[in-house]
């Protein structure tokens, strides 16, 4: 199982990680992420934040989207956001999880059945 945090705030990062466990890569921002895929590391699962430092959390969505490869795997949004009401999953978006109230049983809800 592999599965990467993309945060640029590294408490909720590392707070996300623990939660999740195992095999976890934490990236502050789209690019580094990117590039570990690059360098064909593709994960079961994503956290993603939606914004930050770089290209935001929609770019990086877009990226995915554009390869094969990439396209399938399956992406958690947190943010403090609201998107509610908007279907993401042409993005590969499987769920949301909203900064301010998630607990970790949320985010293991997410691993056991993505990344499990």
């Amino acid at each position: 199982m592999s599965v990467f945090v993309i945060d640029d705030d590294k408490i909720m990062a590392g707070c996300i990680a623990r939660a999740v466990g195992e095999d976890v890569l934490i990236f502050s921002n789209a690019i580094e992420a990117m590039n570990k895929i690059g360098e064909g590391v593709v994960p079961e699962l994503i956290f993603l934040d939606v914004l930050l430092d770089g290209p935001d959390g929609f770019t990086f969505l877009n990226e995915l989207a554009s390869y094969t490869d990439t396209a399938r795997i399956p992406v958690v949004l947190v943010s403090s956001l609201d998107f509610s009401g908007q279907d993401l999953s042409s993005y590969g978006v499987v769920g949301m999880l909203d900064k301010s109230k998630m607990k970790p049983e949320d985010i293991k809800r997410y691993v056991k059945e993505y990344a499990g």
